[in-house]
């Protein structure tokens, strides 16, 4: 019996939470995966998990070997660093997890700069909105938008973003502006995913406010919401780091700047096991002074302009 090979299975079950997902962690047939857990068990003595039919359960014994699996596989990995050079010069594949459009508009330039600076180093960009579990799909470091919650994984905030309400010129022209949260109800709104609270919410003199738009659009990607909102279909709230471009431009306006709008924040996070690669540690490093500063400037208020404003800059525009 490999033991190291055991080990690694063992590991991969435990993770993926029965037999059946970790064989297809580990793209290996059921049968083999089942028969190295149980012969890793046969040479221990003991057993390590409790079988179900859906899923498995560690016993005591199995808590405490997977507890020691996990440092051996730590320091493995920390030696095999430490003779490939990573831990001396920053090199090799870095794999980095955001979500697709702040990551395209904000993330992917700064980090093709830091490949300029870090010839060594192969970057592997995962686009995705969706949470990444980064031990599971083995990646080095992630972007996370919004609060964090309970993890083991280390963190660095690098800022913050908060939402703004804006239309086009156009619909403005045809439709009004609304001045207070309540006058949205007399809107056509633009919206991204699910509608999970009761309204869009506003602060003004410590008062939280609920309204919105009525629905005539609900896409599922906020890019299709966006292009629906420059189309003129409607009042849209979407993240400033989404709108900053079209707001600078006038292609959308700027709505009750009055009222606040709640704040998320932006974390680089990571795991660590053992010593931390270079190739993290350097990436981390160079990215959050520089995320830091994009943040600063697409938070800067934007002069919010009237449609007529807005639509007098066009004139003589091709």
């Amino acid at each position: 019996m490999d033991r190291f090979d055991a080990m690694q299975v063992l590991l991969a079950v435990v993770d993926a939470g029965s037999l059946s997902a970790g064989s297809r962690k580990l793209n290996a047939p059921l049968p083999s995966v089942s028969r190295k857990v149980a012969e890793l068990e046969r040479h221990l003595g003991t057993r390590l998990l409790v079988r179900t039919s859906r899923n498995i359960q560690l016993t005591d014994a199995g808590r405490d070997y997977v507890e020691a699996a996990r440092q051996i596989m730590a320091q493995i990995e920390d030696a095999e660093l430490r003779a490939s050079g990573e831990y001396e010069t920053p090199r090799g594949v870095l794999t980095i997890t955001m979500p697709i459009s702040f990551g395209h508009d904000h993330i992917l330039p700064l980090a093709y700069d830091f490949l300029a600076d870090h010839p060594e180093i192969t970057l592997n960009v995962l686009c995705l909105d969706r949470a990444v579990s980064l031990v599971d799909e083995h990646v080095d470091v992630g972007i996370r938008l919004g609060e964090l919650g309970d993890s083991s994984l280390h963190a660095v905030k690098v800022g913050e973003f908060g939402f703004v309400t804006c239309a086009t010129p156009d619909y403005l022209a045809r439709k009004g502006v609304p001045s207070r949260p309540e006058d949205l109800a007399g809107h056509d709104g633009v919206v991204f995913g699910q509608i999970t609270q009761p309204g869009w919410a506003y602060h003004r003199d410590g008062l939280r406010l609920e309204a919105q738009p009525a629905i005539r659009i609900r896409a599922n990607t906020a890019t299709a919401a966006l292009a629906a909102a420059l189309r003129g279909a409607g009042i849209i709230r979407a993240p400033r780091y989404q709108v900053a471009r079209d707001l600078r431009s006038g292609a959308l306006v700027s709505l009750l700047d009055g009222y606040e709008s709640q704040s998320f924040p932006v974390h680089l996070i990571y795991a660590r096991q053992g010593l931390l690669p270079l190739k993290v540690r350097v990436f981390i490093d160079w990215m959050a002074p520089r995320l830091r500063k994009a943040l600063k400037e697409l938070a800067a208020p934007v002069s919010a302009g009237t449609p007529e404003d807005a639509e007098a800059s066009k004139v003589g525009a091709p």
